[in-house]
């Protein structure tokens, strides 16, 4: 297999779009190709990207969160058609559906629905939120509020942005609120139920929270943007505001992590090593779809849209991506699992080439890998 293409892509990418890179390609169970180029000081280029470099995963950190949620319902602890309210009696009562703030032009609103009228959050389910369809807005501004409790109660008695059911919408606050499950149904913090149920099992060293109230030595850790809202270049600490407000530990974003790892991860799906086959089965059978986006239980299905990151792949991937500038992506028709980690958000998040280079790193990759004549693991 020769994945020089995708090398010479991420080669020219570097410096252009993003500063830094890994790429750590999983194929029949064994790592077969791996990269880490550019530099963590793009300025002074003095400190070039290693393979232990430690990346902000973004919304990557939402499959973790899944991930630890499917090990207690194996337990029988939990179903996925549990209301969320037995678990956050918070979450119960007539809520209005209204537009919800937008996370890119702060001060401004979209409106998704027009419906109007009420949604009754005491019959929102676990599955609904892990499917993305259960009218939960995509984002609230939790980071304007004075800290994680109230930032936290205000997820919990946030309003809807569209009858249940009716579309497919990410939803950065049903994992917000799957994760403050997880501590309810624990007594754990939530980085304790992570690195209890997924990180420690699966023998992982670097994956972990980087909450802002800790130091950390941050020379090997990927910086993410000057963000003006906090005044200063974001290294060592989550990227998400509304995750640093909590404390840096959410259900949402928070990880940080290396492409070697997080690869590991995912072939962890298809060897049903932490989650049994059906269950990993279930994660990744269609829950929920809207035009050409297709969800699973917290897993991005492939997606027929040529310009989504899934679609070079077979139609059997599943897979996430992350704000920052990160993906994970499962194939199981290829036994290929690729974990591309870059920081492209460092330049600001207008006018970023990451989905570009994600659709044309994969296609280089793809092209090198058949197709399995019989599928093997859980997807």
């Amino acid at each position: 297999m020769d994945f020089s293409l995708a090398d010479s892509l991420l080669a020219q990418a570097v410096g252009s779009i993003t500063p830094a890179a890994q790429l750590t390609i999983r194929h029949s169970g064994q790592v077969i190709h791996r990269l880490a180029l550019g530099f963590l000081d793009p300025e002074t280029r003095t400190r070039p990207t290693r393979f232990t470099s430690l990346f902000d995963l973004a919304s990557v950190t939402k499959l973790y969160t899944t991930t630890a949620f499917m090990t207690l319902f194996e337990a029988g602890q939990i179903d996925l058609d549990t209301p969320v309210c037995r678990v956050l009696p918070e979450f119960s009562g007539l809520r209005p559906i209204q537009p919800y703030e937008n996370p890119l032009d702060w001060g401004q609103t979209l409106n998704v629905s027009e419906q109007t009228g009420q949604v009754d959050a005491g019959q929102i389910t676990f599955r609904q939120i892990l499917a993305h369809h259960s009218g939960l807005p995509a984002w609230r501004p939790f980071k304007d509020q004075p800290n994680a409790h109230s930032a936290y109660r205000m997820a919990l008695e946030t309003f809807f942005s569209y009858p249940p059911g009716e579309r497919v919408l990410y939803s950065d606050v049903g994992l917000i609120l799957l994760g403050l499950a997880l501590s309810r149904l624990t007594g754990l913090p939530l980085d304790e139920v992570i690195d209890q149920r997924v990180t420690r099992p699966l023998g992982f060293t670097a994956t972990r929270f980087l909450p802002i109230s800790t130091s950390h030595d941050t020379a090997d850790i990927a910086p993410t943007e000057f963000c003006t809202w906090r005044g200063r270049r974001i290294v060592g600490e989550v990227h998400d505001e509304n995750a640093w407000r909590l404390g840096g530990v959410a259900g949402h974003a928070g990880l940080f992590s290396n492409a070697d790892e997080v690869a590991a991860f995912g072939q962890s799906f298809l060897d049903a090593s932490l989650l049994k086959r059906e269950t990993v089965a279930e994660m990744t059978r269609l829950q929920a779809e809207f035009g050409a986006v297709r969800r699973g239980i917290g897993f991005a299905l492939w997606s027929p849209d040529p310009e989504a990151s899934s679609n070079p792949f077979s139609p059997a991937t599943y897979g996430h991506t992350g704000f920052t500038g990160t993906s994970l992506w499962i194939d199981p028709q290829r036994d290929l699992v690729v974990a591309l980690l870059t920081n492209d958000v460092y330049g600001g998040r207008q006018g970023r080439g990451i989905a570009d280079l994600r659709v044309r790193v994969h296609q280089a990759i793809a092209q090198e890998i058949p197709l399995l004549q019989r599928e093997r693991g859980g997807g």
